[in-house]
């Protein structure tokens, strides 16, 4: 199955049902299930109005998200480059449906783009 890297906490707000859309600068005509790969890093600074959002909407976050780890799984159904989610923010959004969160992530190192993970 194909993995996708996502920083968090935007892998916890997909596998978790938050967040339905993942921005990207490139597109795809990738359609099915991915495995939501936990980056290593947390994303502390970007898309500051994302951001307000969470606070406005009273999610609470975990204080320390898995890092390198697969966290879940979703559905991308399409690719779109416009969007009325408050999530969207393109270039190019991959529009996501029926998220899993795992109750126990697996340490895995991810890549760009997608990957395959046997």
């Amino acid at each position: 199955m194909k993995a996708l890297s996502i920083r968090q906490p935007w892998a916890w707000l997909i596998v978790n049902g938050y967040k339905d859309i993942e921005n990207r600068t490139w597109s795809t005509d990738f359609r099915g299930r991915v495995y939501v790969h936990a980056g290593r890093r947390i994303e502390p600074g970007d898309f500051p109005e994302q951001r307000d959002y969470i606070r406005e909407s009273g999610l609470i976050l975990p204080e320390e998200p898995p890092l390198g780890a697969i966290v879940g799984e979703v559905t991308i159904t399409d690719c779109v480059d416009t969007s009325y989610s408050p999530w969207f923010c393109g270039p190019y959004g991959f529009l996501l449906s029926s998220p899993v969160a795992y109750k126990d992530p697996i340490p895995y190192r991810g890549q760009l783009g997608f990957f395959d993970i046997d």
